[in-house]
């Protein structure tokens, strides 16, 4: 009888254990400075693309500074919502992955004003990008996420988008006349390429080097980094170098996950991401330049546009950026420096 009572008590813990076993362990369980767990973060990018990397490095950076109780699981290409980045946004959201790094142009889907920064020519240049964001950007973007059960814990170049295509150079506001370019299918690079009499076409990443390569579409806009590592460069003749419009990734996580870790986790992670975005910003910066050089030594005829090259481009579309202003309000204006009224 003693023997079969042990038994049961032992199939008793063993089943207490599972129930209570999973990815997570309870926050505040391990016997160190901070809490023991893993944690999924979910990206959209390919391996080679700067938000793998980015959260490559946070994982290296968390993992040493916990002594490995807590464990960073990275799935590039949206592999947990299978390819599918609005799913993806869906499953942060939801808590169904904990953490992640998406573009403000596809979290627009969640509220457009997310995509205030992302207004032509917002910034001039990076450093500006950079300054306005972690004074007042990111916290504005927080507060709107945070309605969605999500918290932005920092942010991270995707870089800005210049413009390939494979018929002729573009310098002019003429130029851009007649050329499908392909776009992400946020309503700002939408309405951009119609103020200039383009025939801009959403379509999913996946599709457009075969795409460009058939001739179905004749160019695409994306930073240099993500134009180098898809092989577009094969495929393209021309390049404008122009800086159009600023993109950034947002790193983010599930708020209620969150709220359970310890604040001395919270505070860590923060660190962590943070260093990891400044890191991140740091090497798209820095490989720009030598894109472009690569670029033009393998045959791409480049074209980087002087600011009174830039000038009609931009008269072209002030009514149309004053428009988005107007659109996403003056407390979406006042987080990006842009003077309204």
């Amino acid at each position: 009888m003693k023997k079969v009572f042990a038994l049961i008590l032992t199939l008793a813990m063993v089943l207490t254990l599972c129930a209570c076993g999973g990815s997570k362990a309870p926050a505040g369980s391990g016997d160190g400075k901070y809490d023991t767990i893993t944690l999924t973060m979910a990206v959209n990018g390919t391996d080679t693309q700067i938000d793998t990397k980015v959260a490559n490095y946070f994982k290296q950076l968390v993992e040493e500074e916990s002594q490995g109780s807590i464990i960073i699981e990275v799935y590039p290409n949206d592999q947990l919502a299978g390819g599918n980045a609005t799913k993806g946004i869906e499953m942060i959201a939801d808590g169904s992955t904990d953490l992640a790094a998406y573009a403000t142009s596809v979290l627009s889907v969640l509220d457009e004003r997310l995509s205030i920064g992302t207004v032509p020519w917002m910034f001039n240049n990076y450093t500006e990008a950079r300054e306005t964001i972690d004074a007042t950007g990111l916290a504005y973007y927080d507060s709107i996420l945070q309605q969605q059960g999500i918290t932005a814990i920092g942010s991270f170049h995707n870089g800005f988008r210049q413009l390939s295509n494979s018929k002729h150079a573009v310098t002019t506001p003429e130029d851009l006349k007649g050329l499908k370019i392909r776009v992400p299918g946020s309503e700002v690079y939408m309405n951009f390429f119609k103020a200039f009499g383009a025939d801009p076409v959403a379509m999913n990443w996946s599709e457009v080097f075969t795409a460009l390569q058939q001739g179905t579409i004749d160019g695409q806009e994306n930073g240099v980094s993500i134009t180098s590592t898809s092989g577009v460069v094969e495929v393209q003749k021309y390049m404008t170098i122009w800086n159009y419009t600023y993109e950034n990734d947002l790193f983010l996580a599930n708020s209620k996950i969150w709220d359970t870790l310890s604040e001395e986790t919270r505070q860590m992670l923060t660190e962590k991401a943070v260093e990891a975005c400044n890191w991140g910003r740091d090497q798209v910066e820095a490989e720009q330049d030598t894109l472009i050089a690569e670029f033009e030594a393998k045959g791409m005829e480049v074209s980087i546009l002087t600011p009174e090259q830039l000038a009609p481009f931009q008269e072209v579309v002030s009514d149309l950026r004053q428009s988005f202003f107007d659109k996403y309000g003056p407390e979406a204006c006042a987080a990006f420096g842009v003077e309204v009224g």
